[in-house]
């Protein structure tokens, strides 16, 4: 009897080693192959790879919307102590593109009406730093379009994906109006009735970096 009891005890500790060691394995996300522990940096420098990232935008009336996407020119960010530290990124404003293709609108955004793209070619946001916020990690930097900066924060997600890094954010807003972006704007003219555009923009980042 007293062998049978120590047979069971022993059965008992293993299967709470098991338990145990199960619960603290890293989990994987089998879709995309990234842990869900704490993003790794393998290098201290990487280059945006501007063929795979992209920025989507969305702008609104009270008639409907139009959306599409605009290229990166080129970018790079730090790596210190396995956290993001410091970024730079251009835009190329004349790579603005509308979903279905609408050339005239892409035409009128290009134009000096909207974003000027001849006078100012380029749209830049340099990081200023990363900070937590009801539990999700903030970016702040230093946007510059049209002459004009302001800071601006939003929601980001930094992960793996091999040895590349992604950092993809949540859909935010900026107010064009702070750039100088003044075409059907209410906040330039009166009496637009509800031919106004709306100030808000809405953008979407998604980024994937190489390590140098």
């Amino acid at each position: 009897m007293k062998h049978k009891i120590l047979s069971l005890a022993a059965i008992i500790v293993v299967a709470i080693t098991i338990v145990s060691f199960t619960s603290n394995t890293t989990k994987i996300d089998t879709k995309t192959n990234i842990s869900t522990f704490p993003t790794v940096f393998v290098a201290s420098q990487y280059a945006v790879d501007i063929n795979t990232s992209t920025i989507a935008w969305k702008g609104s009336k009270p008639t409907g919307y139009h959306g599409g996407t605009i290229k990166l020119l080129k970018g790079n960010f730090s790596a210190k102590k396995n956290k993001l530290s410091a970024g730079t990124f251009t835009i190329e404003m004349a790579s603005i593109k509308e979903a279905h293709d609408n050339k005239r609108l892409e035409g009128h955004l290009k134009g000096e009406h909207f974003f000027d793209v001849e006078a100012y070619p380029t749209a830049t946001f340099e990081v200023t730093g990363f900070d937590k916020e009801n539990g999700k990690t903030m970016l702040t930097g230093d946007f510059t379009m049209k002459g004009k900066t302001n800071s601006i924060s939003f929601p980001v997600t930094v992960s793996n994906a091999g040895d590349n890094i992604t950092l993809v954010s949540e859909t935010f807003t900026i107010d064009r109006s702070k750039w100088n972006v003044r075409y059907g704007s209410k906040s330039f003219f009166d009496n637009l009735g509800d031919r106004f555009i709306s100030d808000d923009i809405e953008l979407k980042i998604d980024i994937t970096a190489n390590p140098l």
